[in-house]
């Protein structure tokens, strides 16, 4: 079979059309072909999670795409020339492999929305709110495929009605921003029940090994939506600390709380680890202050290239250079955690998790019973 790494140094040559072509030739014709590898002409039905943070530099968004899989920026709140740039950088990696780029609902995407159209990427995720039809029309005019994070099969309806291509549902064990109703088991099925005729969909939260992926798509999911186990990869944007924290954690060790950030109310909760700062505070939320000039200092991290105070409560998570007392800050997990074991590259965390979800898939196909993999 052909290589993804030899397809992209074809494609930084001038052929990459055609080798990426064949290795996706080849690998549809295995057990995890659906509609995602069809649709969007990729090996693998496996995308990187949209992370502000983690995700939020070129690295990962390449080492994702380049394994076989859909990789992704996390905007944020970056810069919209910043992004810009990142866009630029993908490409130069992977040629014309597709990637998404990752936007908050929640805040002001127009200079950022602007920048995906000019730059005709190939794909747009929404989070946290449902966007504005304009939005979803401007991008979809300029050939963009738009995709939207939902809680519910309701939400799901709503997405689809607007024109979103492609659902990511979200389940209750989701680490970041989280609003999902439902565990992954139960809320992927209803999504696809409401929705699946109409739109893809992928499955998203607790997702860190080839068994869930195999498990995701027997729901009926598309694809399935990975953020947790790529945050323990080497290409994340993110402090050892936080490494060090999701290789020792358990999935009970985490909690969906609304302690940081409290001066953004309708930005929360999200799902991080039970460190001091969440247990001393998270069973009275209603005593969270949310005047941030009043609280003491944990922290300095540079944000958006300025040195940043960072004080009780903030909701940015640490990265490289951030500075201050762990115990007080978020560190953004979801309950598959308990599944990580260990920290490599995001290359090698993808062909894993599809290698183990081709054997499941097949070792049932083939009339196996076994609840252990062998071999």
């Amino acid at each position: 079979m052909v290589g993804v790494a030899q397809c992209l140094d074809v494609a930084r040559g001038g052929a990459a059309s055609i080798c990426w072509y064949e290795l996706w030739k080849e690998a549809v014709m295995g057990v995890l072909s659906t509609r995602l590898t069809e649709k969007f002409a990729v090996p693998y039905p496996f995308v990187c999670a949209g992370m502000g943070f983690a995700g939020g530099t070129s690295e990962l968004a390449v080492a994702v795409t380049g394994a076989g899989g859909i990789g992704a920026v996390g905007a944020a709140l970056m810069p919209a020339g910043r992004l810009r740039e990142i866009i630029h950088e993908i490409r130069a990696g992977v040629g014309e492999a597709p990637f998404h780029i990752n936007l908050i609902t929640y805040f002001d995407n127009t200079e950022h929305l602007q920048v995906c159209v000019e730059e005709r990427v190939p794909a747009v995720s929404f989070h946290w709110g449902h966007p504005p039809a304009r939005q979803i029309e401007q991008l979809r005019t300029a050939g963009v495929s738009v995709w939207e994070q939902v809680g519910s099969a309701e939400a799901a309806e709503r997405a689809v009605e607007d024109g979103v291509e492609v659902v990511v549902a979200q389940g209750w064990e989701a680490g970041g921003h989280n609003y999902g109703g439902l565990p992954t088991m139960v809320g992927v099925p209803a999504v696809v029940d409401a929705v699946g005729g109409r739109a893809l969909v992928l499955a998203a939260g607790g997702i860190t090994d080839g068994r869930q992926v195999a498990a995701a798509l027997c729901l009926g999911a598309d694809g399935v939506w990975v953020g947790t186990r790529l945050v323990a990869s080497t290409e994340a944007h993110v402090h050892p600390e936080h490494h060090c924290r999701l290789v020792a954690c358990r999935g009970e060790d985490t909690v969906r709380t609304a302690v940081f950030g409290p001066e953004w109310p309708d930005f929360n909760p999200m799902r991080v680890q039970r460190d001091r700062v969440v247990s001393e505070w998270h069973d009275r939320l209603n005593e969270v202050p949310t005047d941030r000039a009043a609280l003491e200092q944990v922290g300095t991290t540079v944000f958006q290239g300025e040195p940043t105070v960072l004080r009780k409560f903030n909701v940015l998570p640490p990265v490289p250079g951030t500075e201050g007392d762990w115990e007080e800050m978020p560190w953004l997990m979801g309950q598959g955690v308990g599944l990580v074991r260990d920290v490599k590259p995001a290359g090698d965390i993808v062909r894993e998790m599809v290698g183990e979800a081709e054997r499941t898939l097949a070792r049932f196909r083939d009339g196996g019973t076994s609840g252990t993999l062998k071999g």
